[in-house]
C-alpha cells in the first residue's frame, strides 16, 4: 500500500509522502476553487447522481465511490484512460475534512476520538475509501486533480489519527503498571548481608522470603488499559496501517511504550547501572541491587511481558506479525540491559558470601529462558535472547562453582596454632558448617552447576589412576572412602564430601595442639557433635551426605567417647581398684591411705580443670557426665563401703575419705559448664 502522494510546483505527480503534517494550503484553495467554479458552471459530463442530489448522504457517496474504484480496477484503460473523477471524490473529500474539523471543535478533553462511536465508524469507513482513491488515482496522471485532494486530506486525517493513537498510549489516566508497587512487591529468595570474612568464620543466617505468589499479581488484561481504550487504538491502527502508515503507527507505539515500560521498571527500582559502576561498587550496595535486578527480571518473565504482548496483540489483532515484531524487539532491548547487569556482576571479585546470590541470579535467568524463548518472538530475535541469557547463566554458574571450590582452599589455609579454650566448637567448624548448609539449601542449583562446569570425565579418569596406585596406604583410604562414598554420587555431592574430609583433617590437626589428650577428646566430640547436629538439621545436606556417613560419623563420636573416659578416668579407677591392697592376706592401712589420697588428688584435679572446659551441646554434656558417674560412682561406692572400716574413726577417716559418693555426684554435674568451682566452697 503506497503512501499520501505530493505535487511539485508544476502539478506532476511526485513522490509519496512519509511524514504525516497538514495539506498544502495552496493546493487546498486550488482544489476548492476548482470544485466551486464546476458547481456554478454546471458542467455536463459530471455524474448524474452528483447534478441531481448535490447533497449526497454518506452511503450514496460511499456507494458512488465504490462503483468508481470498481471500474478503476477491472478496466485497464490502455486505450482510453479516465480523465477525471466523478464529484462524489470531491465530496467524500470535503465531508472527511468536515469530519476532522468536527472532531477538533468543541472537544475540551484531550482525547476527541471514541466519544461517539457511530460517528467514529463513518468516519473511519470513509478514511479506508479515501485511502483506497489515494491508492488508485495515483494510478493515472489524467486524475491528479482528484488524487492530491484525497492525498492531501488523507495525510489530514493521519496526522489527526497519529495524535489521537498517542495521546490514548500516554493517556495519563490510565497510569500504566500504577499499582506495580503495591501488587508486586515480592522479593525472591535473598540473603542479608553477610560481613563476615573467611577469617572469623562465621556465617550469619540469610533471610529468605517467600517467591513472588503468583495469584497477587494483577488481572489487568492489557497493562492497565481500559478494554475500550484498546479497541480505540486497534481501529486507529488498523486504519493507519490500511492507509500505509504502518512506519508512523508503529513508531508511536513503540515510543510509548518503551518510555512506560521502562518507567514500570524505575518503579521497581530499575537503575541502568554501568559495568564500571558495578566493578566500583561495595558489595553491601551491590547486594541489595541484586536483589532488584532479580525482582525486576521476575516481574518481567511473570507479568511486564505477558502484558505487554497482550496489548501489542490485541492493538495490531489484523497484524499479527508487526505484533510480533513490535514485542519482540522492545523485549529483546530490556532483556540484554538485564543481561549486561548480570554479566557486569559476574566481574567483580569473588568471595564466599557472593556465592547465594550468584545462584540467585543463576536460578532467575534459568526460569527466564523459556519465557522468551516462546512462539511470541520470532525465531531469530528468541535464538539471540536465549542464548545471551544461556551464556549469562553459565557464567553465574561458573562463578559459583569457583566461589564453592575455594571453601576448600578457606579449610586448608586456617592453620592456627593457638587451640580453642575449653576445647570449645572451632569458628572454622561453624563457618564450613553453616556455610554448607545454606548452600545445601541451592542442592539441586548446585548439582546443576556443578555438572555443566566440572568436568566429570577427567575426575573419573583421575579416580581411576589412583586406584592403580600400589601404595597400600592410599589403597586402604581409598576402599575406605568408596564405603562411605557410592561411585554414582554426584559431582556436587563430592565436593561436598571432599569438603568435610578436609574439615575433619583439619580438626584432628587442631586437637593435637591441646597439651591434655583428655581436653583434645572434647574438643574433637565437641566438634563432632556440632557436625552431626547440622547435618541432621539439614534434610539436604543429610540426602547428600548419606546415611552411611551420618553412622560413620556417630560411631567416631562414640569413640571418642570411650577415649576421653580412658583417658581421664582410666587412673582414677585404678585408685578404686582392690589389687595390691592386702599384703600377707590382709589390709595394709599404709597402701589404702595413699589409695584415698591419690583418688582425692586426682578427683581435685579432674574437677579443677574440666568444670572450667565446654561442652556446647547440653544432650553430649548429660552424656558424657551420666557415663562418668555410671563408672565412678558404684566403683568409688564399693571401694568406701569395703574399705572404709579399716581406717580409724574419728579424725583419720575425715583425712583420708575425703567425698562421699554423693557429693562425687553433685562434683560430676558441674563439669563441662565452664566454671571453676572450688571444691572448699562448694563443701562449706
Amino acid at each position: 500500500m503506497e503512501k499520501s502522494v505530493s505535487f511539485s510546483k508544476d502539478g506532476n505527480v511526485g513522490t509519496p509522502k512519509h511524514g504525516l503534517h497538514s495539506p498544502d494550503p495552496k493546493s487546498e484553495s486550488q482544489l476548492a476553487g476548482q470544485a466551486e467554479e464546476k458547481d456554478l458552471n454546471g458542467e455536463e459530463d459530471q455524474p448524474a447522481s452528483s447534478r441531481e442530489h448535490p447533497n449526497m448522504s454518506l452511503v450514496q457517496i460511499l456507494d458512488d465511490v465504490d462503483r468508481f474504484l470498481n471500474t478503476l480496477v477491472k478496466d485497464s484503460y490502455e486505450s482510453k484512460p479516465p480523465t477525471e473523477a466523478p464529484d462524489s471524490v470531491e465530496l467524500l473529500s470535503k465531508m472527511v475534512d468536515s469530519m476532522i474539523d468536527n472532531y477538533n471543535e468543541g472537544q475540551a478533553s484531550l482525547i476527541k476520538f471514541g466519544k461517539d462511536p457511530e460517528n467514529d465508524s463513518s468516519f473511519l469507513e470513509a478514511l479506508s475509501r479515501i485511502s483506497e482513491l489515494s491508492n488508485e488515482l495515483g494510478k493515472f496522471a489524467s486524475l491528479g486533480s482528484g488524487l492530491n485532494r484525497a492525498s492531501s486530506v488523507l495525510q489530514r486525517a493521519m496526522s489527526f489519527l497519529d495524535e489521537e493513537f498517542r495521546t490514548l498510549l500516554e493517556d495519563p489516566k490510565s497510569d500504566n503498571y500504577k499499582d506495580i508497587n503495591n501488587n508486586n512487591n515480592k522479593t525472591p529468595k535473598q540473603s542479608s548481608s553477610n560481613n563476615n570474612n573467611n577469617n572469623s568464620h562465621e556465617f550469619s543466617d540469610r533471610c529468605v522470603l517467600g517467591e513472588a505468589d503468583q495469584s497477587d499479581q494483577p488481572e489487568d488484561e492489557f497493562a492497565a488499559f481500559s478494554p475500550e481504550t484498546v479497541s480505540k487504538l486497534n481501529k486507529i491502527a488498523k486504519a493507519m496501517i490500511k492507509a500505509g502508515y504502518d512506519t508512523e503507527c508503529c513508531m508511536a507505539y513503540t515510543i510509548s511504550r518503551r518510555a512506560a515500560f521502562k518507567g514500570a521498571l524505575e518503579k521497581l527500582g530499575y537503575d541502568n547501572i554501568s559495568i564500571d559502576d558495578v566493578q566500583r561498587m561495595q558489595w553491601e550496595s551491590l547486594e541489595g541491587e541484586i536483589a532488584t535486578w532479580i525482582s525486576i527480571v521476575k516481574q518481567c518473565s511473570a507479568v511486564l511481558f505477558p502484558n505487554e504482548q497482550k496489548l501489542c496483540d490485541s492493538v495490531f489483532s489484523d497484524h499479527p506479525s508487526i505484533s510480533q515484531s513490535l514485542f519482540s524487539n522492545m523485549a529483546r532491548s530490556f532483556v540484554i540491559k538485564l543481561l549486561d547487569f548480570a554479566e557486569a556482576v559476574v566481574l567483580t571479585k569473588r568471595s564466599a558470601e557472593k556465592l547465594f546470590k550468584f545462584l540467585d541470579m543463576y536460578e532467575t535467568l534459568r526460569d527466564l529462558i523459556p519465557a522468551i524463548s516462546g512462539d511470541s518472538y520470532p525465531p531469530e530475535i528468541a535464538k539471540e535472547m536465549t542464548t545471551e541469557a544461556a551464556t549469562a547463566k553459565t557464567r553465574l554458574g561458573e562463578a559459583a562453582v569457583s566461589i564453592f571450590c575455594d571453601l576448600e582452599n578457606s579449610i586448608k589455609s586456617d592453620n592456627g596454632r593457638t587451640p580453642v579454650p575449653s576445647g570449645a566448637v572451632h569458628p572454622l567448624t561453624r563457618y564450613v558448617m553453616n556455610y554448607l548448609k545454606y548452600a545445601c539449601e541451592y542442592k539441586d542449583t548446585l548439582e546443576q552447576v556443578f555438572r555443566q562446569c566440572l568436568k566429570v570425565d577427567d575426575q573419573d579418569h583421575h579416580d581411576k589412576d589412583n586406584d592403580n596406585d600400589h601404595d597400600d596406604h592410599v589403597q586402604k583410604d581409598q576402599h575406605h572412602h568408596h564405603e562411605l562414598y557410592p561411585s554414582k554420587t554426584s559431582p556436587f555431592s563430592k565436593q561436598l564430601m571432599s569438603m568435610m574430609d578436609l574439615l575433619d583433617a583439619n580438626l584432628d590437626m587442631k586437637s593435637k595442639l591441646y597439651r591434655d589428650p583428655s581436653l583434645s577428646y572434647v574438643f574433637l566430640m565437641n566438634n563432632g557433635r556440632y557436625i552431626v547436629q547440622k547435618i541432621k538439621g539439614s534434610t539436604e545436606i543429610h540426602q547428600l551426605m548419606g546415611d552411611t556417613w551420618c553412622r560413620k560419623r556417630s560411631s567416631d563420636l562414640r569413640q571418642y567417647h570411650k577415649n576421653y573416659q580412658r583417658e581421664t578416668w582410666g587412673k582414677v579407677l585404678q585408685c578404686l581398684g582392690h589389687e595390691g591392697l592386702q599384703v600377707n592376706g590382709k589390709v595394709s592401712k599404709p597402701v589404702l591411705k595413699e589409695r584415698f589420697k591419690s583418688f582425692n588428688a586426682m578427683f581435685d584435679e579432674i574437677h579443677k580443670t574440666q568444670s572450667t572446659w565446654v561442652v556446647c551441646d547440653d544432650q553430649l554434656q548429660s552424656e558424657l557426665r551420666v557415663s562418668i558417674s555410671a563408672v565412678m560412682i558404684p566403683a568409688y561406692r564399693s571401694f568406701l563401703g569395703r574399705f572404709k572400716q579399716y581406717l580409724d574413726a574419728g579424725r583419720q577417716a575425715e583425712k583420708y575419705i575425703k567425698y562421699q559418693p554423693e557429693d562425687i555426684e553433685t562434683f560430676i554435674d558441674e563439669l563441662f559448664d565452664g566454671n571453676a568451682t572450688s571444691m572448699a566452697r562448694r563443701r562449706t
